[in-house]
């Protein structure tokens, strides 16, 4: 017998789960972090380490405290699942969206799965995680409408960059990375990835 290794891709192509199929199957599974690709498919991922988890949090925390002296948007944690536009339902390990953007959802949009790409992604490797797949869902992102996304792979101490009409920028930690004209003034020193 082999092992199950995660993240597991579930082929549903012929069950058509709609979208509120998709948002009771999530609602009714708290436990289980769940995506669907732009294809259909079912992914169950698995659950982060503590290094992992402290790496998101470090990040979002930035991203926040960025948002909050500007309150130019909404931050939001790797629980949130987005719908996009591209046919995915996906949640990134931190996401902003423009506040204009936001404000033009409904109530009922807001406290489901939003129905947009956000302007800005981070997607944090995790021990587990394939380049491969992750680098996919960044392009996933960029289809969607994403502006920006930092992909960090502390396999590799290396951090890619993502933006709209333009190949991807693979920098070496440590980096100092600027949120462009999309995350006008933020700036975050990445130092390298050890595992204290």
């Amino acid at each position: 017998m082999t092992a199950l290794t995660l993240p597991l891709t579930l082929d549903l192509k012929q069950v058509h789960l709609t979208d509120e199929q998709f948002y009771q199957l999530c609602i009714s599974n708290p436990e289980l972090n769940i995506e669907r690709s732009a294809a259909g498919g079912l992914i169950l991922m698995p659950p982060v380490g503590g290094d992992s988890g402290s790496r998101e949090m470090e990040l979002g925390t930035d991203l926040s405290i960025w948002n909050r002296q500007t309150g130019l948007g909404k931050v939001f944690s790797s629980s949130t699942i987005f719908k996009l536009p591209g046919g995915g339902d996906r949640s990134p390990d931190a996401a902003w969206v423009e506040l204009s953007r936001w404000q033009a959802l409904t109530p009922e949009q807001r406290q489901k799965f939003p129905p947009i790409a956000p302007d800005f992604v981070i997607e944090l490797r995790s021990q587990p995680d394939s380049l491969q797949t992750l680098q996919a869902k960044m392009q996933e992102y960029l289809n969607s409408g994403v502006r920006l996304g930092w992909l960090f792979n502390p396999q590799d101490q290396q951090v890619e960059i993502y933006r709209q009409g333009q190949e991807k920028e693979v920098r070496s930690l440590p980096a100092l990375l600027s949120g462009e004209t999309v995350l006008p003034g933020f700036t975050l020193q990445v130092d390298l990835f050890t595992d204290d």
